[in-house]
């Protein structure tokens, strides 16, 4: 294969999975210097890579496109690159992948899954790890070793200049951030575990600092924990962006969050991170640790434990993780292993972090 000149990188999936992609992102830009290198995403996920380096031009489509959406995009994408990259096996990404180029590397479903043959249609092809031996991110740069690009491990957060607002509202007291609702039920941990760390971080001196997104039921979840934790709490549900986020968890004593995007981005700031998982095997999506700059898994599947940054504590049921949306297999569903991770185990988290 020839050295490429123009570079797409197809991304589609969430926020979390968009900054798992990030160190593809880099390893393309340090080995290839003057390429064009443009990232296609779901315009819902775009703020992710705001102010990214290593970009030059976002191209974004809605999650549910509709016809025309799709055919302006093909239109233009049509032979547009000299190579595209999949980061996915879905049908979306594979069909966006044959009009953008000719020259086609990525992840394709294993045999005998539906779309295993998308492997005939690419110049170089891995397929997905269905058994979640593998972190995402590594998964990603075994993409770009087809081509032989060396791999660079670190993620790159969205960055912005306009913090000073933030800076303000803050102030200089030593605070710490909680992301309390992911966006599925399943990986929710209880109001009352969020009350009672809430509490004991302010008993300790720390200002509470409450962060989620838009979306009303987040607004609504989050409103009614703030309402019940001291007065001095600053609830900034949906009132920054990404790149704002990032600013305020850069600065922050400590983090604490459960399985979501959010937690990615705190780990890749370097801020101190207690992440609480239940179902979700951390060898594949853990919050990927800053600084970690290793070509094997950074987390075990099973336990608690430490490793650089990140704190990843785990619900202790026998089943866990059970790779399951919930002990009801859907999506609102509830998770012992979460309901049931003590209060106390966070604690002595906090306490180890802040004893540095």
């Amino acid at each position: 294969m020839s050295k490429p000149r123009k570079i797409l990188v197809i991304a589609m999936r969430y926020l979390g999975d968009v900054l798992l992609t990030t160190p593809l992102i880099r390893s393309l830009r340090q080995a290839y210097p003057d390429a064009e290198l443009d990232v296609l995403i779901y315009s819902n996920t775009a703020a992710m890579l705001e102010g990214n380096p290593d970009i030059n031009r976002l191209i974004t489509v809605p999650s549910k496109a509709k016809f025309a959406d799709n055919w302006a995009l093909l239109r233009q994408l049509r032979r547009r690159y000299d190579l595209a990259i999949t980061t996915q096996a879905g049908d979306r990404p594979f069909l966006y992948s044959l009009f953008a180029t000719s020259q086609r590397i990525g992840i394709v479903p294993t045999k005998p899954n539906t779309g295993w043959w998308k492997r005939f249609f690419l110049y170089r092809w891995l397929e997905y790890d269905d058994d979640n031996n593998t972190h995402t991110v590594l998964q990603h740069l075994n993409i770009l070793a087809l081509i032989n690009v060396p791999p660079c491990f670190a993620l790159v957060p969205p960055r912005t200049q306009d913090t000073q607002v933030l800076k303000q509202l803050v102030g200089n007291k030593t605070y710490a951030v909680l992301h309390t609702h992911p966006q599925w039920t399943y990986k929710q941990w209880t109001v009352e575990g969020w009350l009672a760390i809430g509490l004991y971080l302010h008993q300790l001196g720390l200002r509470l600092v409450l962060t989620g997104g838009t979306a009303q039921e987040e607004v609504d979840y989050i409103a009614n924990i703030a309402r019940q934790l001291p007065d001095d709490t600053l609830n900034l549900a949906g009132c920054v962006s990404l790149a704002q986020l990032t600013e305020l968890l850069t600065n922050a004593a400590l983090y604490i969050g459960p399985d979501t995007g959010i937690t990615h981005l705190a780990a890749a700031t370097g801020v101190p991170v207690i992440a609480l998982y239940g179902p979700t095997n951390p060898v594949k999506w853990s919050p990927w640790p800053c600084r970690f700059e290793q070509n094997n898994n950074p987390f075990q599947k099973i336990g608690s434990q430490t490793v650089n940054n990140v704190h990843l504590l785990q619900g202790e049921k026998l089943c866990v993780p059970c790779h399951l949306e919930g002990c009801d297999r859907h999506q609102k569903s509830r998770s012992v292993c979460l309901d049931t991770l003590s209060v106390e185990r966070v604690k002595a988290i906090i306490q180890l972090i802040l004893a540095k």
